[in-house]
């Protein structure tokens, strides 16, 4: 299971706006408390097809952005993404090329690859989401234990201690939550997994697996 947790295993690092940040990684959540850094980083390394629209935010050629969307610095939004009308970019956000960031949506300390689609009322928060990773209208990334304590990553025979207080969820290259799912604080979800609607997700799922109920989980065919 172990294998499962390195970003070699959840993501195509080539579809990833920071590739470097996860050099050296034991883990793709150890990269959280840097993502303020790598938007300033990235920042320095952009080309003439992004344009600064405010202090510390870029957007890429061929972004649209909807009149009611709000973006609060520092942000990095990729090329020929849709910034639909009343989503919520702030603090700490890098988001790839072909990114769709629809109605009522919130992140905060983020990073979405390549063709991410986050359409309708999700929360992600403190969280990694891999090249065409999918969420279903309402699905969220809880980020912080009710008890305010440490996230810890739970494999079903090893806990991670990861160290951090607020920890969304780590979801692999084209995984699909379903609608109103709620992947909980250090969720892993393996690329190309489905989550079924209204889950509630802990722990770490395996790549091409279905999700149906805790407890039971099958391969993906």
């Amino acid at each position: 299971m172990a294998g499962n947790l390195c970003a070699a295993e959840l993501f195509d690092l080539r579809e990833c706006p920071v590739p470097w940040a996860f050099d050296g990684k034991q883990y793709p959540w150890e990269i959280l408390p840097e993502i303020g850094r790598l938007v300033l980083e990235l920042a320095a390394r952009l080309g003439e097809d992004y344009t600064q629209i405010s202090e510390h935010i870029w957007v890429g050629k061929g972004t649209t952005i909807a009149p009611t969307a709000v973006l609060i610095g520092p942000a990095i939004i990729g090329r020929g993404c849709e910034i639909r009308p009343g989503a919520y970019i702030r603090e700490n956000v890098i988001v790839g090329d072909g990114v769709v960031i629809g109605n009522s949506t919130e992140l905060k300390n983020a990073i979405l690859f390549n063709g991410v689609q986050v359409p309708h009322f999700n929360y992600v928060g403190d969280s990694v989401l891999g090249a065409r990773a999918h969420l279903g209208a309402g699905a969220i990334c809880s980020n912080l234990k009710s008890t305010g304590e440490l996230v810890k990553v739970r494999t079903g025979t090893e806990v991670i201690p990861t160290g951090l207080r607020k920890f969304g969820a780590i979801v692999g290259d084209r995984a699909e939550i379903g609608c109103n799912a709620v992947l909980n604080p250090g969720t892993v979800v393996g690329r190309e997994s489905i989550i079924y609607p209204l889950s509630s997700v802990r722990g770490v799922i395996p790549p091409r697996t279905i999700f149906k109920s805790a407890g039971c989980l099958v391969p993906r065919t």
